[in-house]
């Protein structure tokens, strides 16, 4: 109960033979006297008082209901006092804590954590008459259940405050203790449901968002007109990501050549995913503006130079760009591993990588080391061909430290190749067995995608 003087600040320890407001409650409130003294209304709230350690005692103490933490903000002491006596039968452990006002209600729920659960609200006190008080307390208590007391005459606030965003009202002077601690309750476990419910709807619709994001920052291959079939899978590192440092493209330019590039920037974060949706955005815009194999490339690593956060970051990259026809193809390695060639009746083989240029950002342009030479290479009339990025190559295989590898992936893609898979079958269980030879999910980035030319040139 309020303190006067020196002792405004300081918890106020219940007075002896108080009672608690439950048979087990764990601390109690100051009673006001028997007779109130004069108020003084700038007279603070005291502190509230220590919270004991749990006893440690029989197995009924342990089984006792936990405490409830209530806030009471009423200006009248003696109604202060009606509500722990009417509390204080009902068997229902609280912890109370007193204020006169909305002021010292706000202080005791800024320094209380979560410790109170419900605030018990009086709409006659002074500085929270009406519905205005009870959304000053909504603000400063989001999470914190509201009952809300009204006179007889002014029932109608009762409604409204609900209304408002109060979990419930009671009438004065028509409540007894049973109904108060029933109402109590309820507050509370309506306001954890609301709460859970707002907490899954904002789940909902940020998956939408995300799915939204991700299907813009995902590329669409522009290859229309090009005869060529197009398969991809696309699995983000970290847990519940949109997209990782990982990615691809692939454009048909007006002259019938078919571009394709397929990237990894180091690392994991949302700033590697943010970079590696700029590089292949910037590598098409380059592409349509009739940049071309080393050119391209270095262009590429001027902008990775310019939008990494730290000299530190690079990017591997494979880039093929394949004539009109589709019977060859010219290869640029930047530090990536090499694509796998798939023919008919034919075991895959990688693309020769005698002559790979540095990762991006590895060296700094113009230093006459930033040379990604071009290998021919000759597809034929029916091919496929598979570019994935290390994440697909460095899963470990059993418990030991052994990695797949290149010589792991052929052998596993000739298998699914001669078990009957094909297009994006072939991809997804080939990933589901690089997953189950890791014993679960990769934790690196992976991308991986599948160019087909049938024999008849689709």
């Amino acid at each position: 109960m309020p303190a006067t003087g020196d002792e405004r600040d300081r918890p106020a320890a219940p007075p002896a033979g108080a009672r608690t407001t439950g048979a087990d409650a764990a601390t109690a409130v100051g009673r006001p006297p028997t007779r109130p003294r004069p108020r003084d209304r700038g007279t603070e709230a005291p502190a509230p008082a220590p919270i004991p350690r749990p006893r440690h005692g029989s197995a009924s103490d342990a089984a006792a209901p936990a405490p409830i933490g209530l806030l009471v903000v009423e200006d009248d002491a003696g109604d202060a006092r009606l509500i722990e006596e009417l509390l204080g039968g009902t068997g229902q452990p609280f912890q109370l804590r007193w204020a006169r006002g909305l002021e010292q209600a706000g202080r005791q729920l800024a320094g209380s954590g979560r410790a109170i659960a419900c605030v018990l609200l009086d709409l006659a006190v002074p500085d929270a008459r009406g519905l205005a008080g009870l959304r000053t307390l909504l603000r400063r208590a989001p999470h914190t259940a509201v009952l809300v007391l009204t006179g007889a005459a002014d029932a109608h606030l009762g409604a409204a405050a609900v209304a408002a965003g109060a979990q419930d009202f009671l009438v004065k002077h028509e409540t007894d203790g049973p109904l108060l601690a029933r109402a109590i309750r309820y507050a509370v476990e309506r306001k954890r449901a609301d709460e859970s419910q707002r907490r899954l709807v904002e789940a909902e619709l940020r998956g939408q968002e995300n799915a939204r994001l991700q299907r813009h920052l995902l590329p669409t291959p522009l290859l229309d007109g090009s005869g060529l079939a197009f398969h991809r899978r696309y699995r983000p590192g970290r847990r519940r990501a949109l997209l990782g440092g990982d990615f691809y493209d692939a454009v048909r330019t007006a002259d019938g050549a078919v571009h394709v590039v397929i990237g990894d920037v180091c690392g994991h974060g949302p700033d590697e995913a943010a970079l590696g949706v700029a590089l292949r955005i910037a590598w098409r815009t380059l592409v349509f503006a009739g940049l071309t194999g080393e050119a391209l490339l270095s262009t590429l690593q001027r902008v990775l130079e310019h939008e990494r956060r730290s000299d530190e970051i690079f990017a591997t990259l494979c880039m093929l760009a394949i004539a009109p026809g589709g019977d060859h193809a010219e290869l640029h390695l930047a530090g990536h591993p090499a694509p796998v060639l798939l023919r008919p009746d034919t075991a895959p083989e990688l693309l020769p990588a005698d002559e790979p240029g540095p990762a991006l950002g590895l060296v700094p342009a113009g230093s006459g080391l930033d040379r990604w030479p071009a290998v021919r290479v000759e597809l034929g009339a029916e091919w496929g061909l598979l570019l994935y990025t290390d994440g697909l190559v460095e899963g470990r295989v059993g418990a030991g430290s052994r990695r797949l590898g290149q010589d792991g992936l052929l052998d596993l893609v000739a298998d699914h190749r001669a078990a009957g898979a094909a297009h994006q079958q072939l991809i997804d269980s080939a990933i589901s067995e690089v997953e189950e030879l890791n014993g679960g999910a990769l934790t690196d980035d992976v991308a991986v995608l599948l160019l087909e030319r049938g024999p008849s040139g689709g």
